[in-house]
């Protein structure tokens, strides 16, 4: 009871806190691990403390699986040279930096020092989303935040699980290279093959509480068997949830999709104000563990670490970006339609916001005890998350209103073009109808086009309910094909799959069920 007591407690105080956070303008994650750090000191404070195992699979793989699901390839693919760059030559050169920090100034081993400089080197994806949530960057630096943390932690972690084994004299680092590309290769596929397996079984499912708990028990189930089958669970995860959101729902029923949306994005919440809480929570056990170490010392270490990351990230960023720069001026640029060239200006902020998090954490607390250096790493890993949530996140909002960026309104001008495009072709499959209720029909959706506001909510299982289902499946297929083309991102396709979603349950009363067939059609009938 203890225990419910305090997360109940907790819980109540993130929603105030998250509220709060809103309403100064800061972003929530680095208000929640401040408060979690000041409440581990209050006398009578709780002691959470919990299975980094079970962290990374509870509080990461949803959030995780969330974000990866509204992610783009097409705009992945228009960026992966720079997400290639940040993700693994960033996570490489950090720990590098990071670990001449602990074997000249904290005496560690070198495998112990390489796992300290892959523990803090990639930012968090549940941080990054939770921040990048609470402000407007320009689409071009949203992608490429949301895209390196999705893929650095992969990189990082195997270099993780090498220096541990180096450390424990079961590892050599010349199959180092061999066994990255066998995990990433192998990840991929299997996160692939899951997915669309997956897919095929949950259309068949039509409650949507039972859809729902499925897809949350896919998704922790794909990272644990990942993890146990030695394969990288962050990539597996990735092209699980990227593979579903382009395959694996386009079928299922709008209300039941609807459903699940809303239950993931409380439930992502939810873990997400625990998960940074709680981190907040490890400082005094993380203090109490320094047992036989000089914790000033120990401290300036972690301080040391700390300048390390936030440095090395600034300084290779800018130089990229000034290189690419240097380059696209000398020999020229040919840039995909719709993709601005990298400013100083973003390259600034990107190398700003490298917010850390739980994967952190979690794997600092996962070195086996008795590990060379674990109390110095443990926390040197706590000072680099608490201390980039609040320098970094604290400012990020504030640095962005200096910089003066200007709208790109790339999401909004796609959204534009596909609502025009998915109302015309409803209104080109009622040319050939001519009853009434196909001209009430035809009559509402070229209201929607020209004024862009919904449709009017139906009266019944009426003809017109029939015809605006039928119209509205066309709609799904076109936008289905406009984003197969690339021609607009996953957030566009996202945002007007729910607004086809709400007109379909418009036209469609409660407890009715259309599912499509396979020609696109609809087939009503009552549950």
């Amino acid at each position: 009871m203890f225990l419910l007591e305090w997360t109940l407690g907790l819980l109540f105080i993130a929603v105030l806190l998250t509220g709060f956070a809103r309403w100064i303008g800061a972003p929530y994650p680095s208000l929640l691990a401040l408060a979690g750090a000041a409440i581990a000191f209050l006398p009578g404070g709780p002691s959470i403390t919990i299975d980094p195992e079970l962290a990374l699979a509870l509080f990461v793989a949803p959030a995780l699986f969330d974000s990866a699901f509204d992610t783009s390839p097409r705009d992945l693919r228009r960026y992966i040279v720079p997400l290639i760059s940040l993700a693994v030559a960033l996570v490489c050169l950090t720990t590098a930096v990071v670990a001449f920090v602990g074997m000249h100034y904290a005496g560690l081993p070198v495998a112990a020092a390489i796992a300290l400089g892959a523990i803090v080197a990639p930012p968090d994806a549940v941080a990054a989303s939770a921040v990048l949530s609470s402000i407007q960057l320009p689409r071009r630096l949203t992608v490429l935040l949301q895209g390196e943390s999705l893929l650095n932690d992969a990189s990082a972690l195997i270099i993780y699980r090498l220096a541990v084994a180096a450390a424990a004299g079961s590892m050599v680092w010349a199959s180092a290279a061999p066994m990255f590309a066998f995990v990433a290769l192998g990840s991929v596929i299997a996160g692939y093959v899951v997915a669309q397996l997956f897919g095929l079984a949950i259309r068949r499912v039509e409650d949507a509480a039972s859809f729902t708990v499925l897809s949350f028990v896919g998704t922790l189930g794909v990272w644990i068997a990942a993890d146990r089958l030695g394969l990288s669970p962050i990539i597996t995860i990735v092209t699980y949830a990227m593979t579903l959101a382009q395959s694996g729902v386009t079928q299922v029923a709008a209300r039941t999709r609807v459903s699940s949306y809303s239950v993931w994005e409380t439930a992502v919440f939810v873990l997400n104000v625990l998960a940074f809480v709680i981190m907040g929570l490890q400082v005094r056990p993380i203090l109490d563990g320094l047992a036989g170490v000089d914790r000033t010392h120990a401290l300036m270490i972690g301080a040391g670490v700390l300048v390390a990351v936030m440095v090395v990230r600034i300084g290779y960023v800018l130089a990229y970006t000034g290189t690419v720069r240097l380059k696209n001026a000398v020999f020229g640029v040919d840039l995909p339609p719709g993709t601005p060239p990298p400013t100083m200006r973003g390259a600034f902020l990107l190398s700003w916001a490298g917010m850390r998090g739980l994967v952190t954490m979690a794997t600092a607390f996962a070195l086996p005890q008795g590990f060379p250096g674990r109390d110095v790493i443990v926390l040197s890993a706590f000072m680099v998350v608490l201390g980039t949530l609040i320098i970094q996140g604290f400012t990020l909002k504030p640095l962005l209103s200096l910089l003066k960026f200007e709208p790109d309104g790339g999401v909004e001008q796609e959204i534009s073009h596909a609502r025009v495009a998915i109302i015309q072709t409803a209104l080109d499959l009622l040319v050939t109808e001519t009853s009434t209720a196909a001209a009430i029909v035809r009559k509402s959706y070229i209201a929607a086009q020209t004024v862009a506001e919904s449709l009017e909510t139906p009266q019944g299982s009426t003809e017109e309910d029939e015809l605006r289902l039928r119209a509205i499946a066309a709609q799904r297929r076109t936008l289905q094909v406009l984003r197969e083309r690339g021609e607009i991102s996953d957030e566009a396709y996202h945002r007007l799959e729910e607004e086809i979603d709400y007109a379909e349950l418009n036209a469609a009363p409660a407890g009715y069920f259309q599912p499509l067939t396979t020609d696109g059609g609809v087939r009503p009938r009552r549950r």
